[in-house]
């Protein structure tokens, strides 16, 4: 990675990087309502000032699955109004772009497109927010890559193998090549990698000369066994990965000294949780590329609203008061008071100078209870600060460490040391996870038999979350369509016989299962298929449990990227 800024001439690439724009995200807000398009304007005001070849999104572009027509209506003026003009582009494609752009009707560059002026071409790959759902497998992107306002690319349409070929891009003697990949279900596209299903295509002639940029938006830290994408999963001839999804600004390339290329994690240009991670200060990045050099400039962005978030430990102030100290709850309200007051004073001296920053800042005050104390009302506490700042409903967030001290040293195996620190956040749960906990602790007389608690867990997130209102429809619809071809080829016809079949199905998927515990493996990491053969109906939780297989695409639930961690929590 270079050191210097790389002279601006006919060779240089610019690229203006950004991740995670969340556009809509509470658009209904009073007070916050215009935070995530005022920050993506600012954010395209960027790229015209600094004259870049492109801008290169990580996903995320919009909070909801089917954003509102008031986010829509916004963003394509946006994007008319930064990226449309007479300015030349001045790079070529060298690449297919028939299997670049392979989700639209126009499998074209849009600046090459004879209908329309493009200044500053947009490429974005989709996330798990805006990622393509129903059974025509459109999301919002695909929408603006009709338009000719954005150029979606990276978007896979098998579940059986990933084939990722780049963008091939020059520029004077520069040449680069941008692979994407949009969203996938963590765990499904895990097992692909260990199986070795997921491949780079790279040029046939020359390749030292190609400049390797991957843009990718999946979880980077561990949430699970196979919740997450390790790095070493990744190519080694990669120069720099674009990591989206996590919101926490690390937009400073890091160097893995295993796989020996770059990392950059852009963040969110907004907060969608009130957590630490999300109180980094949020940039975005110019990145420079010539030859197979590169230099990444981080530019603070100005128009995000502020959020300050501290931590205050009760048991830490003994000098002030014990849980037996007379009016002990009213003392630990004004030690909260005067903590909020100085946040927002600091937020105040922050924002002198900077006209373009919102005026109300978010404040998080997490306030560690244990050893005995009581909380106050929160409701109440609130009032005091209703026009001082952006949340005054959730300033305060009570939480309280395990009372039970263990000696982890005398563990005797890992699986117990596991189960005693795993810590349960309400605002974590996904939805397929309450429905697992439902049938898991549901008398045996409502137990499923026909679906699975996978599926079925998945089908209602995509109900709640991308409001598919035919998602449990086509599941339920599909698995039967699966059980009659598997009776019939059984030779299966009475009633009684079906019953028995369907019996023997869940027994054998329940000793596979069993059988996998007692080897010390997860039964949740690969597909419980692999023991059943061809029998298994929706039981893993990374294969396709909705549309019939002509339809070329999975629609399997997708990880949530604003489950209230901001990704640092």
């Amino acid at each position: 990675m270079s050191s210097e800024n790389t002279p601006d001439d006919e060779d240089t690439f610019k690229i203006l990087i950004a991740t995670d724009v969340h556009l809509g995200y509470l658009e209904k807000n009073a007070i916050r309502g215009n935070d995530t398009y005022q920050t993506f304007e600012e954010i395209l005001q960027c790229a015209k000032d600094k004259k870049v070849d492109f801008i290169l999104l990580g996903g995320d572009l919009f909070h909801d699955n089917k954003p509102s027509r008031r986010s829509l209506h916004i963003c394509t003026t946006l994007l008319r109004k930064y990226c449309m003009g007479d300015s030349p582009v001045t790079f070529n494609i060298l690449s297919d772009q028939t299997t670049n752009f392979n989700t639209t009707q126009f499998p074209w560059v849009n600046y090459q497109d004879e209908n329309l002026n493009i200044s500053i071409p947009v490429f974005s790959i989709h996330g798990n927010h805006d990622d393509p759902t129903g059974a025509e497998g459109l999301c919002a992107l695909d929408l603006l890559s009709a338009a000719g306002l954005v150029n979606h690319f990276g978007h896979s349409n098998s579940v059986e193998r990933i084939e990722i070929s780049p963008i091939l891009m020059q520029k004077g003697n520069t040449k680069l090549a941008l692979f994407g990949l949009g969203s996938i279900p963590d765990e499904r596209l895990y097992r692909m990698f260990v199986n070795k299903q997921v491949s780079m295509l790279r040029p046939k002639e020359d390749q030292d000369d190609w400049f390797n940029l991957f843009t990718i938006h999946q979880n980077r830290s561990k949430h699970g066994p196979t919740n997450y994408i390790p790095e070493q999963f990744l190519d080694d001839f990669l120069d720099l990965v674009v990591w989206g999804h996590e919101h926490e600004c690390l937009i400073t390339p890091t160097r893995n000294e295993q796989q020996l290329f770059y990392v950059t994690q852009p963040g969110s240009s907004v907060a969608t949780s009130l957590s630490p991670g999300e109180a980094t200060k949020k940039h975005i990045g110019l990145l420079r590329v010539k030859g197979r050099k590169m230099n990444l400039q981080k530019i603070p962005l100005k128009t995000v609203r502020q959020f300050i978030t501290q931590d205050v430990v009760l048991a830490d102030y003994e000098d002030l008061f014990t849980p037996d100290t007379h009016q002990v709850t009213k003392k630990v309200e004004d030690l909260c008071y005067a903590k909020v007051t100085e946040m927002i004073e600091e937020a105040e001296r922050e924002r002198l100078g900077c006209p373009l920053t919102p005026e109300k800042p978010l404040i998080r005050l997490r306030v560690d209870y244990s050893g005995g104390f009581e909380a106050f009302s929160t409701s109440r506490f609130s009032q005091k600060f209703v026009d001082r700042v952006a949340n005054p409903k959730d300033i305060i967030h009570f939480m309280r460490r395990r009372e039970q001290k263990v000696d982890f040293k005398g563990l005797k195996n890992q699986l117990l040391f596991n189960k005693l620190v795993k810590t349960v956040a309400v605002e974590g749960l996904r939805v397929e996870d309450l429905v697992k906990q439902y049938f898991e602790a549901a008398e045996q007389k409502v137990q499923l038999s026909l679906l699975t608690e996978q599926g079925m867990g998945k089908a209602i997130q995509e109900f709640v979350d991308k409001d598919e209102k035919d998602a449990i429809e086509e599941l339920i619809r599909y698995q039967l369509e699966k059980t009659q071809r598997h009776l019939q080829a059984r030779g299966v016809t009475t009633e009684q016989d079906i019953d028995m079949e369907v019996g023997g199905f869940y027994q054998a998927m329940n000793r596979a299962k069993a059988h996998r515990i007692e080897r010390g493996e997860n039964p949740e990491d690969r597909n419980i298929s692999d023991e059943l053969g061809d029998v298994a109906l929706d039981s893993d939780e990374g294969s396709d449990p909705f549309p019939p297989p002509s339809r070329g695409r999975g629609r399997g639930g997708r990880a949530r990227g604003g489950r209230g961690r901001g990704r640092g929590e």
